[in-house]
């Protein structure tokens, strides 16, 4: 499979473990805890497996700036949460830095 799929196969099943960490209510509510822990199993190993061919900076500002976003909107939809300006402005700063951070060279400048 291609490690671009594995990354997203990393994020999705991320952003179904944290949204089950919210249903899970503390973990008081067992089912979602299982949600809870085979989702971030599973995409903690994907996550893995598309570091073998995508740099470390790259998989993770990825994963974690485009789980955030998500997040975000499903605390939204799904909770409520409240959405204004401040948030959307920084979840558009993360997509921006998420973006910088792949169209450089694919060597990228050496900085030490």
């Amino acid at each position: 499979m291609h490690p671009v799929v594995w990354l997203a196969l990393a994020i999705g099943t991320e952003v179904v473990a944290t949204t089950a960490l919210k249903l899970s209510d503390g973990f008081t509510r067992l089912g979602w805890g299982a949600v809870v822990v085979v989702g971030y199993g599973i995409s903690f190993y994907a996550l893995a497996v598309s570091l073998r061919s995508i740099p470390l900076g790259v998989v993770y500002a990825i994963w974690s700036g485009l789980g955030t976003a998500a997040i975000v909107v499903i605390g939204y939809f799904v909770f409520g949460e409240v959405l204004g300006a401040v948030k959307l402005a920084a979840i558009g700063l993360i997509v921006t830095g998420v973006v910088l951070l792949n169209v450089g060279p694919p060597g990228g400048v050496a900085i030490r």
